[in-house]
């Protein structure tokens, strides 16, 4: 499979989940590890449109700052990190991640626009919660309330 390159200033999806679908994160103090580690090793090289945490998958849709091969590194690095820190943790072995991240790029505005809601629903979309304001594991509260929640990437 040949994965698209990440070029910079332009906007990507990038998401993965569970090898064989299973879980990323079994808990929140995991979900919170995970955020602490993309920003030790993403922020700067990316901004963040939006992001979303669930148990078995995540989503982040971004623009690429940085050069591509500095961008790529810098995101094996973090996902490497957090499969490290998982399986000792949880006493396994193993790949905790389905193949290579997946990534997509995001042409068209429109799109850009359906992608930021349908990533903001995802809890909805799974039936983890009624409503999407009520999950704090993805990025909506900071374009809800702004001035309560700014983003701590």
């Amino acid at each position: 499979m040949k994965l698209e390159k990440l070029e910079k200033d332009h906007y990507y999806h990038i998401y993965n989940r569970g090898i064989n679908g299973s879980d990323l994160f079994k808990n929140d103090e995991n979900k919170t590890y995970f955020l602490e580690l993309f920003k030790k090793h993403v922020t700067g090289k990316v901004s963040i449109l939006a992001y979303c945490l669930m148990q078995n998958h995540y989503h982040f849709i971004v623009r690429i700052f940085d050069e591509e091969d500095k961008v790529t590194q810098s995101f094996s690095n973090f996902f490497n990190a957090y499969a490290k820190a998982f399986n000792k943790r949880f006493n396994r072995t193993g790949s905790l991640f389905e193949k290579h991240f997946k990534r997509k790029r995001i042409t068209d505005e429109d799109y850009l626009r359906k992608l930021i809601i349908y990533v903001h629903t995802n809890p909805v979309h799974h039936g983890f919660y009624e409503n999407a304001e009520n999950y704090k594991f993805s990025s909506l509260n900071y374009y809800l309330n702004p001035e309560d929640n700014q983003p701590e990437f």
